[in-house]
């Protein structure tokens, strides 16, 4: 295992045993709103910080970029940690067992090594740029699904976002009347994990976060999947709109929603 990948995994194992324990006992958990049905417990930070901490030790003058805890600029700009605690918040909250740590590592801007930790099933996913993408040591491949027929899609619904409501129900309409079904699980760090695991067949998401999906990113990609924004563009990273899959069925999604859309979600 790359010597930073390794880093990440004991990161996003001890951030998982903080969420672990405090799953256990949900009365302790503080919650506070930071935005618009948008929430943060005191665990999302603690995790975070555990996160960080076991980063710095090994790499102090690295960069990190966390959900939480914002910016730290390390010495050396060409390495950039991208950290999501705690993917999957409301469903912690509610007690849902269906939430992941993500965390990404950019050198010299590309993204390099990825983990996606799901503390309750033990399952970890692994990728390091041009060595694949793995679950437990298993290698990982995207599903071989060229058509929306048949297929099973994964999405969350832009509940950050409401204005885009109704150009998001003309894109899943558009979809749905093609697929087998689609899910919402409430994680898109494990949304795209599964999709590079082949349990889904393609993703797709409005308003995201780079800690949502950096890791997600590498995994697919690394699994043989293709990442674009709606438009079929590279620009997901600014504008948080995201599809993934494997490569002709992505291809399938672009052109079942892109006439459906509104021009701000194309850009």
């Amino acid at each position: 295992m790359h010597p930073m990948l390794n880093i990440a995994v004991r990161a996003a194992r001890n951030a998982g045993k903080i969420l672990l324990r405090a799953s256990e006992d949900l009365s302790k958990v503080e919650i506070q709103q930071k935005g618009t049905n948008d929430l943060v417990t005191n665990i999302d930070k603690e995790a975070e910080a555990v996160i960080r901490d076991t980063i710095l030790k090994s790499y102090p003058d690295h960069c990190i970029v966390g959900e939480e805890l914002g910016e730290h600029k390390g010495k050396d700009a060409d390495y950039q940690w991208i950290v999501d605690p705690l993917d999957g918040t409301t469903n912690f909250i509610k007690g849902i067992p269906h939430f992941a740590v993500s965390i990404a590592l950019k050198v010299k801007g590309r993204l390099d090594q990825a983990v996606i930790y799901d503390p309750i099933r033990g399952e970890l996913f692994t990728a390091s740029r041009g060595q694949g993408a793995q679950l437990n040591s298993k290698r990982l491949r995207v599903t071989k699904t060229v058509e929306l027929a048949g297929s099973i899609l994964a999405t969350g619904f832009p509940f950050k976002q409401k204005h885009h409501l109704d150009a998001y129900s003309d894109a899943f309409k558009a979809l749905f009347v093609h697929t087998a079904d689609i899910r919402r699980a409430g994680s898109a760090a494990l949304d795209m994990a599964y999709v590079a695991a082949g349990r889904v067949d393609g993703f797709f998401e409005i308003g995201l976060k780079p800690w949502d999906t950096a890791a997600g990113e590498l995994l697919v990609k690394e699994a043989g999947g293709m990442v674009v924004d709606f438009a079929g563009g590279i620009n997901y990273n600014h504008s948080g709109n995201i599809i993934c899959g494997a490569p002709k069925l992505t291809q399938a999604i672009i052109r079942e929603i892109r006439p459906v859309l509104s021009e701000s979600l194309l850009r």
